[in-house]
């Protein structure tokens, strides 16, 4: 039989158009298993497990059908130790099922850190090194030195604190500073119509500190905190130009800057020229 006669014969059809259909077939079944095997189509949302504690959490998310996996910790105060801090896909987020859910888990525990070097550097820098390693500047106590200004002892709860001592993480710390030798008495500043930050720069600057704080009713949301000025202030500088080195100066903070007293404004704007 020739070639010719062998492709055009019914045997040679009928082998041909059963292969197709099996290689159809095939393709079809392998299609179907990974249909099968990857659930295609059946996503559903990743429940919300936030704040939780694991025997709650493991609970939902095995009636979810999906897993879980701790892959980091941290700490939070206004929540429970072992609690869900985060949570990786997001609530809401359809996944299919027997994926990996990631959270993030409350410590007991704040983190703890190593002091800085405090002492023997000016108040800026040892301001600096606390922020940089998770801890907070907190009061200003003078003392006498010969040195004004630089940092001769930290303390955390009225007790000395030294370098390499392990603290929780966002501790205040407290910081002494010189007074500086024959210096009794400082400049008093004139605070109105500056925000208490800035305020306490200049004040820390004098060898002065910031006392009690009072806002107004014009200040009501934590923005209107920091864009609040002062207005009163006591000591005053209207009545005296200088207060004893380490006095705390009481300020009045208010959104209302028509209260902020113009003559004393141009009073600190001439100190501050000369």
């Amino acid at each position: 039989m020739s070639l010719k006669q062998f492709l055009t014969s019914k045997t040679f059809v009928k082998h041909l158009l059963l292969s197709f259909a099996l290689t159809l077939l095939l393709i079809f079944f392998i299609l179907l298993v990974l249909r099968i095997y990857t659930r295609h189509g059946q996503a559903f949302p990743v429940p919300d497990v936030s704040g939780m504690t694991e025997e709650k959490f493991a609970e939902i998310l095995d009636d979810a059908h999906l897993k879980f996996r701790v892959i980091d910790s941290t700490y939070n105060p206004d929540l429970i130790p072992g609690a869900v801090v985060d949570q990786i896909p997001d609530a809401g987020h359809k996944v299919k099922k027997g994926r990996v859910v990631y959270l993030t888990i409350n410590t007991k525990a704040p983190e703890e850190v190593s002091l800085p070097k405090l002492t023997d550097i000016s108040y800026r820098q040892a301001v600096a090194q606390l922020e940089s390693a998770g801890l907070l500047p907190g009061k200003i106590i003078y003392e006498p030195s010969e040195y004004q200004n630089l940092v001769l002892k930290a303390k955390l709860n009225g007790q000395n604190v030294s370098e390499g001592q392990k603290v929780p993480k966002g501790t205040i710390i407290d910081l002494v500073l010189g007074s500086g030798e024959n210096s009794g008495t400082s400049i008093l500043p004139d605070l109105r119509g500056m925000p208490l930050s800035e305020a306490t720069i200049i004040l820390t600057n004098n060898s002065l500190t910031i006392g009690s704080v009072f806002y107004d009713e014009t200040v009501v949301t934590p923005e209107d905190s920091a864009a609040a000025v002062v207005y009163r202030q006591h000591p005053s500088p209207d009545f005296t130009f200088q207060a004893a080195t380490g006095t705390g100066v009481d300020v009045w903070l208010t959104m209302d800057k028509s209260k902020v007293n113009k003559a004393g404004e141009n009073t600190r704007q001439e100190s501050d020229f000369f």
